[in-house]
């Protein structure tokens, strides 16, 4: 019985990860099939499939893989990867928005990023903390020392790799506390980890 209501439970959902490809190499995708079995854990599922036996990328060039999947299946889809040029961000206000699985439905994200006005990007406020931009963790240095907030929207796989290197520290960083950070940077598998302004974390907010 628990089999079926878990069956049930993933009908309406599919999953995905981004996964990068760089001349047929695939990167750090011990991340990637960690996170694709905490998500089928969190609804029951108990047997994973092995990542590797489905991703076969393109030998030359840097691509993005979307590895789509639910409780039964996967499908990869490959692209050629363009880096989005993302140097502002606007603040956009939502307390109950809540992308803790890296979901195929993106609505919500999507609502939040049409308000982004004449910016590249959001940055999402929840309480009055900052969490993520659309699609990518976000980091601000402060004396050297790199901060990550710590209730993002979605634990990424980058974010938690530095995490776990001692390169990245978690931290609740409220709206009015940025003017006290220096440089910033995204974080996302494809850009990695990406330094979008080099003195103060003010300047990105447009």
């Amino acid at each position: 019985m628990r089999d079926i209501s878990v069956q049930h439970s993933l009908v309406k959902y599919s999953f995905f990860e981004t996964i990068k490809a760089n001349d047929g190499q695939i990167a750090h995708l011990e991340y990637h099939q960690r996170r694709y079995e905490f998500v089928l854990k969190s609804f029951g599922v108990v047997a994973f499939k092995d990542l590797r036996e489905y991703l076969f990328p393109p030998s030359k060039g840097l691509f993005r893989c979307k590895l789509i999947y639910d409780a039964e299946s996967i499908e990869v889809v490959y692209y050629p990867y363009e880096k989005r040029n993302i140097q502002t961000l606007k603040l956009v206000v939502n307390d109950i928005i809540q992308y803790k699985f890296k979901a195929t439905d993106r609505t919500q994200l999507d609502t939040l990023f049409a308000k982004r006005g004449k910016c590249d990007d959001v940055l999402i406020v929840r309480n009055g903390l900052v969490s993520d931009t659309s699609i990518a963790n976000i980091a601000f240095e402060s004396e050297g020392v790199w901060f990550t907030p710590k209730k993002p929207l979605l634990e990424g796989t980058t974010r938690a790799r530095l995490l776990d290197e001692g390169k990245l520290f978690e931290r609740d960083i409220a709206v009015e506390d940025l003017k006290n950070y220096g440089r910033v940077a995204l974080l996302n598998a494809m850009i990695e980890f990406d330094i979008i302004t080099q003195e103060n974390a003010g300047e990105i907010i447009c």
